[in-house]
């Protein structure tokens, strides 16, 4: 069973798109399974031809680093026609930290509204 603790998992968000077929989600999920990667939230939507899905996995437990898991599921959606993207949840912290802005707040938007 996985720890609740937050601080102790390494997130990472995974994004698929690419023309749908049949069984997109069930091999990507074959390949976290065997590399013990945990999901915690899955996103999917077919929009006209195309299939889109965002997913927040738990990395902490697999014996690969995360380049190589990035590597690997690039080659991977080669494979089945889609292309995988992954990030690491730091980028998005430090990215938002480093601005200055609210992670939560739609405060930001203010300096750049015109003044009437």
């Amino acid at each position: 069973m996985y720890d609740t603790d937050d601080t102790a998992h390494e997130k990472t968000i995974l994004t698929v798109v690419g023309k749908d077929t049949i069984g997109i989600i069930a091999k990507v999920c074959t390949y976290r399974v065997y590399n013990q990667v945990n999901i915690e939230d899955i996103s999917q939507t077919i929009m006209q031809s195309y299939f889109a899905m965002t997913m927040i996995a738990d990395t902490s437990r697999s014996s690969k680093s995360f380049g190589e898991m990035v590597r690997e599921l690039e080659e991977f959606g080669d494979e089945i026609g889609v292309k995988i993207l992954c990030h690491h949840e730091d980028i998005f912290t430090k990215m938002h930290r480093s601005r200055g802005l609210p992670i939560h707040k739609n405060t930001s938007i203010r300096p750049f509204l015109m003044e009437s």
